[in-house]
């Protein structure tokens, strides 16, 4: 039997990286590393070049904090995350936003389900049950985002734009994202599919508060991602 030392150790999942493109956040950005903190041991903040107070208020809350003296944009944040998390010997990288749209839960369960059935990425999906309402309009976007995205991958998703993932570090190897903004998104999931790798879906659930919305899930914002989508 595993000591209470050990089993503490193996719930902080030592072996797993959740990385956090982070810019501008200072509202929210505490309160979602805390609450990551008490299942994951290692949270690192790429803060984007932020000008408010972001980088100082996660690394208070516990994250480790790697800064772009400038504004790069978020597939930039991620790579940057990436190449920190593999340096450091992570076997996993949780991919996690900033604004507290994603549940701790369901990335925990999308970690266990990548060890426990040997599969090298997991996928969030909002449209796997009805627990996300993201409103008729933009439900029509995204769904047409992701039939446009299956069209030219190698991947079968129903949510292709969701930004909760587990990549475990082989296909991590793989990948080089070269989209500094919103078209990281479809190059992600091209260059995973290219790596052939097992993969799966996991129903999320993507929390559309006031505060997101505001941030950058509005229907412009998806509409933006389609437009990416065709002209690409």
């Amino acid at each position: 039997m595993n000591s209470p030392s050990a089993h503490a150790e193996s719930m902080l999942n030592n072996d797993a990286w959740v990385v956090i493109p982070l810019f501008n956040e200072a509202q929210v950005i505490g309160e979602v590393v805390q609450g990551l903190r008490g299942l994951f041991a290692q949270v690192v903040c790429i803060d984007d070049g932020s000008n408010d107070e972001s980088g100082t208020i996660a690394r208070a809350a516990g994250a480790r904090i790697v800064r772009h003296p400038i504004n790069l944009g978020q597939g930039a944040a991620l790579q940057t995350g990436f190449e920190y998390a593999l340096e450091r010997g992570a076997h996993y990288v949780v991919t996690f936003d900033a604004d507290g749209q994603h549940r701790v839960e369901d990335a925990l369960e999308m970690l266990n389900r990548a060890r426990n059935e040997g599969l090298a990425i997991v996928y969030g999906s909002r449209f796997l049950d009805n627990r996300t309402r993201p409103g008729l309009l933009k439900k029509i976007v995204l769904k047409t985002a992701v039939w446009v995205t299956n069209l030219t991958t190698r991947t079968r998703l129903t949510d292709a734009h969701n930004g909760l993932r587990v990549i475990r570090n082989d296909a991590l190897n793989l990948i080089k994202l070269r989209q500094d903004r919103m078209a990281h998104g479809t190059e992600i999931v091209v260059q995973l599919g290219r790596t052939g790798l097992p993969y799966a879906e996991h129903p999320v659930e993507v929390i559309y508060s006031d505060y997101s919305k505001a941030k950058g899930q509005s229907l412009l914002n998806s509409v933006n991602i389609l437009i990416d989508l065709i002209i690409r």
